[in-house]
């Protein structure tokens, strides 16, 4: 029988929506990413809207390159204040931080680009090979 519905899902469901396992979900409840969801008086984990966005927010992070124990400090903020203003200024603090490491990882990337390229034009020059 299933629980699914506009108003509530069901783990199973819940997964396929948010293209993750249940094993994700349940390890994200266990460490406190979110909240632990309601449940049926049968035990079924039922997830509503405000869930759903939720673990949104979280896979958003996730995507955005933060670690589980960044994750983990901002959803410990999050439930002290329950307010996104206090929540705020730590997200900005830790986007800065990732987005610094993606430019030092560009112009790392960038400069081996170049080596590489002035390489093969030295090899192709010195063996008199075909040059694409």
């Amino acid at each position: 029988m299933r629980l699914s519905s506009d108003e509530y899902l069901q783990i199973s469901d819940l997964a396929k929506k948010l293209n993750i396992t249940a094993r994700t979900i349940r390890l994200y409840e266990q460490i406190g990413l979110v909240d632990s969801p309601q449940r049926t008086e049968g035990g079924i984990r039922v997830y509503d809207k405000e869930a759903v966005k939720r673990f949104k927010f979280v896979l958003k992070l996730k995507e955005l390159g933060l670690s589980l124990q960044e994750m983990q400090e901002l959803a410990s903020i999050y439930k002290e204040y329950k307010k996104p203003d206090k929540i705020m200024p730590r997200l900005i603090e830790l986007l800065d931080t990732q987005l610094n490491t993606i430019q030092t990882k560009v112009r790392n990337l960038q400069s081996l680009e170049k080596d590489i390229s002035e390489y093969r034009h030295k090899i192709v020059d010195l063996y008199h090979l075909p040059s694409k």
